[in-house]
């Protein structure tokens, strides 16, 4: 008796290529696993806002989508996406091939370095001395008390890690030129940790609360400074992500998520 065939089994999707800024350019992620980037990279890029011919680190920059999100935005910018994990410098690498992303792949480079060196080593891995204008980071946030996640490549991603703050802007300063923008997204609850370690290597700090509605908690926050300021610090308005009794987007906020405004310094 013949064999009834068999269909072959499905092909499970380890990855999928993520549209941002409504097509603007295109970012290859895993998927099911790794850190997958969203609204956080998208205002974290927006707070960029530069159109001079400049140079752009994005540190710890994962599959890339907040330093793309720049480069897409801002024709003249450079942009170096530092990551230490291979695989998710991978991931960035591909993004770069991409066909949707050829308007900039000549202006964007993905150099595989722990951001946390320090001195020589840090310079010997592409982590320059003053040769940027803007550092951009979007941080691991998770306390290392928080429930763990099975997933190793999302927990080095996500996991923060003791003196993280003053390792990460340790390097920022070292690797911006005087003057420079410093621009990084966090939780409510770093912003301690973010402004000791500014210490005295940034100041101008500007701080803004991102709200999800009117009369809910904050859960995250747009930090920027500028490198040897004595500006004093500063709390700005706040965003709402969302308009009342909706969960459509704001329309500032959404321009801000889709590339089509820039949260400028005041």
């Amino acid at each position: 008796m013949a064999s009834t065939p068999t269909s072959p089994e499905p092909v499970s999707v380890i990855e999928t290529i993520d549209a941002f800024h409504r097509g603007g350019f295109h970012v290859v992620q895993p998927k099911g696993r790794g850190h997958r980037s969203g609204m956080d990279a998208m205002l974290l890029a927006a707070l960029v806002d530069d159109d001079r011919a400049v140079r752009v680190a994005d540190l710890g920059a994962g599959a890339g989508a907040a330093g793309l999100a720049v480069a897409s935005r801002l024709a003249k910018t450079e942009v170096v996406l530092f990551e230490r994990s291979a695989e998710m410098a991978g991931y960035a690498r591909r993004s770069l091939d991409l066909a949707e992303n050829a308007h900039m792949a000549g202006r964007v480079s993905v150099v595989e370095a722990d951001v946390t060196l320090k001195a020589r080593a840090r310079n010997d891995a592409g982590l320059v001395d003053e040769s940027f204008h803007h550092v951009i980071l979007n941080p691991p946030f998770n306390d290392p008390g928080d429930r763990r996640t099975p997933d190793a490549l999302k927990a080095e991603a996500h996991a923060m890690t003791e003196g993280l703050f003053e390792s990460w802007l340790r390097t920022a300063g070292a690797i911006m030129i005087p003057g420079g923008q410093l621009s990084l997204i966090a939780r409510p609850e770093s912003i301690a940790e973010i402004i000791d370690a500014c210490g005295r290597r940034f100041g101008g700090i500007e701080i803004t609360a991102i709200h999800p509605r009117e009369g809910e908690n904050a859960v995250r926050i747009l930090v920027t400074a500028i490198k040897g300021s004595r500006a004093r610090l500063s709390l700005r308005a706040p965003l709402i992500m969302h308009e009342e009794g909706s969960h459509r987007f704001s329309p500032f906020v959404d321009d801000l998520n889709n590339g089509r405004a820039a949260y400028s310094r005041r």
